[in-house]
């Protein structure tokens, strides 16, 4: 996966092909303005400081890196269940503390609420690579990064970040397991729940539900479908609308466990049993799963492995080595537990 024979140098400063004066001239700025892009520090407007670094990166630029720089990783997260991210954690100080780097985290919600930069901070601290794990991540985010001369690695990021690296899990795959695994018990009007139409895993694992039901004859009925976020309360107020139609699903696919969590509330809500009225699955496998009533059946996503992988490329970028690939995804396991049944006789 990573070619590493490529150097193992420090990083050092791209020299640019035209001189500072003339990227100041092109930008319609001082000289001293584009200095300041350039070495990460502060005093320059959003709309200019971006207009700047997109000539310096067209022109062969990128912030030096401070002597004698931190070796740290720093992970980035926004609004992640913690148990999540500290599987993450995890993963990523497993890889960097047995190369002598440490790790920070930093999450970034309050930063986006207050509508602040969270990118500026991580380009002044200057960590040796620095892991996002959240959706609000950009391709002109990742354009910065490499114009500060940061490695960055994108964990399951919902659009396409070319040529940032990615990593995540199969979604496609573990959807299509855990639909298989209903239809193995003989369900065939099966629900699902999935999240926004723009998320690549939401997609990914409605593709692979679809899938599923294709390979085993099974006509896709529409109105089976509810589109919403990736939480407890759509899972709820999506899942009642399903379970309150007249021929209602004998089973749900729902695209992670809060949405699970939801629709358990919203078949109570109506005196349904799961999983003697209603099997469900979930996606994550976060740690309430085992311990709902009756424990859910659900696609693992390996947050560890997941996390060490990413930690693996950002060394590799950042020790001067090449990725062989910007997509990495690492397979998923199905754990079947008490939420899913055959079917009652109907």
């Amino acid at each position: 996966m990573i070619d590493e024979g490529h150097g193992r140098q420090s990083r050092k400063p791209w020299r640019g092909d035209l001189p500072i004066a003339t990227i100041a001239e092109l930008a319609g700025v001082s000289p001293p303005t584009v200095s300041k892009v350039l070495n990460g520090r502060g005093g320059v407007g959003e709309q200019t400081r971006l207009r700047v670094e997109a000539l310096l990166r067209d022109h062969g630029y990128r912030r030096r890196q401070a002597s004698g720089a931190a070796r740290c990783i720093e992970v980035v997260f926004h609004q992640m269940l913690p148990s999540i991210a500290m599987e993450i954690l995890r993963g990523v100080q497993e890889v960097a503390g047995a190369r002598d780097y440490t790790v920070g985290f930093s999450d970034v919600r309050r930063r986006i609420l207050a509508g602040q930069q969270w990118v500026e901070p991580l380009l002044m601290r200057q960590p040796a690579a620095v892991i996002t794990a959240f959706s609000l991540i950009t391709a002109d985010d990742g354009k910065r990064f490499a114009a500060g001369g940061i490695p960055l690695v994108a964990i399951d990021p919902t659009s396409d970040l070319s040529p940032t690296p990615a990593v995540g899990a199969n979604n496609w795959s573990g959807a299509l397991a855990a639909t298989r695994h209903l239809l193995d018990l003989g369900h065939r009007r099966i629900g699902v729940i999935t999240g926004p139409v723009n998320d690549l895993s939401a997609r990914a694992r409605l593709d692979g539900f679809r899938a599923a039901l294709d390979y085993a004859g099974v006509p896709f009925d529409e109105t089976l479908e509810r589109r919403g976020v990736f939480s407890f309360d759509d899972g709820n107020e999506l899942g009642a609308e399903l379970l309150a139609q007249d021929a209602p699903p004998s089973a749900v696919v729902c695209g992670n466990d809060l949405q699970a969590l939801g629709l358990y509330t919203a078949a109570r809500a109506r005196g349904l049993r799961i999983p003697e009225d209603l099997s469900v699955t979930g996606f994550d496998d976060i740690d309430h799963a085992p311990w709902l009533t009756p424990p859910l059946t659900t696609v693992r996503q390996p947050f560890g492995e997941i996390g060490a992988t990413a930690a693996r490329l950002a060394l590799a970028l950042a020790e001067g080595g090449r990725l062989a690939q910007e997509r990495y995804e690492l397979g998923t396991t199905l754990v079947v537990r008490g939420s899913t049944a055959p079917p009652a006789a109907r």
